[in-house]
């Protein structure tokens, strides 16, 4: 090997390794200057805490309300508590609806209020406006976890007293 050689591989070796540093240490200078500019990062474990609002006397909250008091009741699988189940149906449901339900969930062996067998993992309430004398509430139930999930979406009808006479999974629009 002769001395020009050996040169050229100096010269290429040492820009290669300049190259490298300007690649490792340039963005870490740019991010240590826009670190000194920006306000500190907020840390990832403080997350706002969630609310959830309602309305006294408000369709959307009530069967909110109703729904998430079942769920929770129905869903307990530790300790369910039917009785809590019963009453709750007793409270907004119209005593015609409640029979209308029973046969129901006697035909299809299923509960008549998740239209179900079992419990769902998340619920969404949504307002759908009024409907003759009474006003519809769209309920999502997503069953499931991660991948698998299946929503079914059923239409809840309230009369004007706020009792719900009527749980479908079409729409009475």
């Amino acid at each position: 090997m002769n001395s020009n050689t050996t040169a050229r591989k100096r010269v290429r070796r040492t820009a290669l390794i300049a190259g490298l540093v300007a690649a490792v240490t340039l963005p870490l200078g740019l991010t240590a200057s826009a670190q000194t500019s920006a306000p500190a990062p907020v840390k990832a474990s403080a997350v706002a805490p969630r609310s959830v609002s309602g309305t006294s006397g408000q369709v959307v909250t009530r069967v909110a309300d109703f729904y998430g008091a079942y769920i929770d009741a129905k869903g307990d699988y530790e300790d369910p508590d039917a009785t809590l189940a019963t009453v709750l149906r007793k409270h907004y449901l119209t005593p015609d609806f409640a029979q209308r339900l029973a046969a129901w969930e006697d035909e299809n062996g299923a509960d008549g209020v998740l239209r179900a067998q079992n419990v769902p993992a998340r619920w969404k309430v949504t307002d759908n406006g009024a409907v003759g004398n009474g006003h519809e509430v769209i309920v999502t139930l997503t069953f499931g976890s991660g991948g698998t999930t299946q929503k079914t979406k059923l239409f809840v009808l309230v009369e004007r007293y706020n009792r719900i006479v009527d749980i479908e999974t079409t729409s009475a629009r």
